[in-house]
């Protein structure tokens, strides 16, 4: 099934590409010589069924396959604007995560306080100044929205945070290390409509700041908050578009299966 890459007019600039990307699950291939590009402060949806390789291909952008023994990627996923390949053995996993953030599935705040949950990749860095640090998590509790929830608490545990709360908290963790881009898979599964609601918006003011590329198996939160939108399906890349043509006017009748629910 070969690749669809359907180019927008007047695009912005590339933040990233993925180039011929194959990942290895030990010999199972997940991913098949995948080329996507990542537009900056624009939202970038991957769609598909389970099993597709939407996660495996997130995570490849962290470095994150590299915690577990087997896994090898071939291909690059090149960063710009200085145009170094993230998958390059040279390029140290601790310093692209600090670039590129993740926020999961479900939340998952450290058993610490709200406070040294959004420090922690700071310290993790080597930052000791306590005022850029109180600074620091002041500015990523507003930019995620939850400062005036939490600015009286801030000693307390996370865990003591509602659902959607944790999730933004985990948002506000992500953007305490200025990164490029931030990963999100499937953020509002696991949370209720209006928390979800209140995730999307959030999605739709960061993009301002930070370039997203987001997991999703909702149809219409993919239409909502993405600019772009790739269709995946057995690991290979089957259409990529501006997301108003995928919905509208998809090329390949494949996504159209998808999209409208025949197939998935």
């Amino acid at each position: 099934m070969p690749s669809t890459i359907t180019l927008p007019q007047n695009a912005p600039g590339l933040k990233a590409q993925s180039k011929n990307l194959d990942f290895y699950y030990g010999a199972f291939k997940a991913l098949k010589g995948v080329s996507m590009p990542i537009y900056e402060n624009r939202v970038t949806a991957l769609i598909g069924p389970s099993g597709c390789g939407k996660s495996t291909y997130l995570r490849c952008f962290n470095r994150m396959h590299d915690l577990y023994p087997g896994h090898r990627y071939d291909g690059k996923i090149e960063l710009y604007p200085d145009d170094v390949d993230i998958l390059d053995h040279a390029v140290d996993p601790i310093e692209v995560r600090m670039r590129i953030s993740m926020v999961f599935q479900k939340p998952n705040p450290f058993p610490k306080s709200i406070f040294e949950n959004v420090a922690y990749g700071l310290r993790v860095r080597g930052e000791k100044s306590e005022s850029y640090l109180e600074d620091k998590v002041e500015a990523a509790l507003k930019a995620a929205a939850i400062w005036n929830e939490v600015k009286d608490r801030i000693t307390e545990s996370a865990t003591n945070l509602s659902g959607g709360q944790q999730q933004r908290l985990c948002i506000a963790r992500s953007l305490a290390t200025d990164p490029e881009i931030i990963l999100f898979d499937e953020p509002t599964s696991a949370l209720d409509p209006i928390a979800t609601g209140s995730i999307e918006e959030l999605i739709g003011e960061l993009k301002n700041q930070v370039t997203i590329l987001i997991v999703t198996h909702n149809m219409q939160q993919a239409a909502r908050v993405s600019d772009y939108v790739a269709y995946m399906y057995l690991g290979e890349m089957v259409e990529y578009g501006v997301t108003n043509d995928i919905f509208m006017k998809p090329k390949r009748q494949e996504t159209e299966d998808y999209i409208t629910g025949r197939f998935g």
